[in-house]
């Protein structure tokens, strides 16, 4: 059982023996993102004091408004993760490719790959709400000694070795996995160190909470409509409390502790869905299965999807495991049980 309030390096240090075949690249990764995301939190808690909110005048490649701040937290945790030598390549949810790099000597013999959402939720940085990073780690695939290749970067999720997020809020905060359960650390800004504030971070089997952007509700899919009304419904335990900030890693980080769903559904507006597999969808539904929840399109197993390209999008329900399981029941008697009765309200 990991030790409450010890620091994150004493705590790497003491699970390196997890990697066997790591020979401590794997921790070393880790405390660069750390270094990194002290670095943007800085940055990040200055807004409003200096000139880094508000847009960047550009899009990224999924037609976006860059924000400031998205464009910074991109280029710092690119160049700490450069600069380090760790990693042969990184792809970003800001960048139209991935980036390959080589070892000092040109060797390319670095093990690991990254992507990252470099900060989820930006837009709402100049409002003051809690934003994040999100980030995932693989093993390459191609022979060591070449440069990375787009097939290093489209693995399915459950061939993650690590994935995590860093949370700026009222504390900052990072989360993360190497595959043996979920551990929160929090930012002592004073010191500059991270504590593990947050030992085990485990997923409620139930919650009631759910979150989605329910401005949206006439564009959803029918069975995403009756699970709204079903959490609606003034039943059992129920009506559920509806909370959703608008910021992936806020929204699920509460969930984690007090127990819910966060659901980014297909419409009829984006029949994809709009979260990104790689970089979104894959590292929290790691995590999310880690802290024994559960997180599907809906349908099948986020973490078995074969991705097909970088930016590719999918719908996300994940949280805990009994809400999930009930959204994937709506979600299949609408698409497959015409058969089946249609699902109706108490008269209460």
């Amino acid at each position: 059982m990991p030790k409450k309030n010890q620091t994150l390096g004493e705590f790497i240090i003491e699970n390196q023996s997890d990697f066997p075949y790591s020979s401590g690249e794997l921790s070393r990764l880790i405390n660069s993102i750390r270094l990194a995301a002290k670095v943007v939190n800085h940055e990040v808690n200055k807004a409003g004091l200096v000139d880094i909110i508000g847009a960047y005048g550009e899009t990224n490649v999924q037609g976006e408004d860059q924000q400031k701040l998205d464009v910074y937290a991109n280029n710092k945790f690119i160049q700490t993760l450069t600069n380090r030598e760790i990693v042969c390549g990184i792809a970003s949810e800001e960048n139209d490719d991935f980036i390959q790099i080589e070892g000092h000597k040109g060797d390319h013999q670095n093990k690991y790959v990254v992507l990252m959402d470099p900060l989820d939720g930006s837009s709402n940085i100049d409002v003051n709400v809690s934003v994040g990073t999100i980030f995932s780690i693989y093993r390459r695939v191609t022979p060591m000694g070449t440069p990375v290749q787009l097939e290093d970067f489209l693995q399915p999720g459950n061939r993650q070795v690590a994935a995590g997020y860093i949370i700026y809020g009222t504390s900052t905060m990072l989360v993360y996995t190497t595959g043996h359960g979920v551990n929160g650390f929090t930012l002592n800004p004073a010191l500059g160190s991270w504590y593990l504030s947050h030992p085990d971070m485990k997923f409620p089997e139930n919650g009631q909470i759910y979150s989605i952007n329910e401005g949206n509700y006439v564009h959803f899919p029918q069975g995403v409509k009756d699970y709204i009304k079903y959490c609606q419904e003034e039943k059992g335990d129920r009506p559920y409390t509806s909370r959703y900030i608008g910021s992936m890693v806020s929204d699920i980080h509460r969930n984690m502790i007090k127990g819910g769903i966060f659901m980014y559904p297909k419409s009829s507006k984006a029949s994809d869905g709009k979260l990104r597999l790689l970089y979104e969808c894959n590292p929290m539904a790691y995590l999310t299965e880690q802290a024994g929840g559960k997180a599907s399109d809906g349908f099948k197993r986020i973490l078995d999807i074969k991705p097909t390209e970088l930016h590719q999008r999918v719908p996300f329900f994940c949280g805990s495991k009994k809400m999930v399981e009930k959204a994937e029941e709506f979600m299949k008697k609408a698409e497959y049980g015409s058969q089946s009765q249609p699902f109706s309200f108490s008269s209460k």
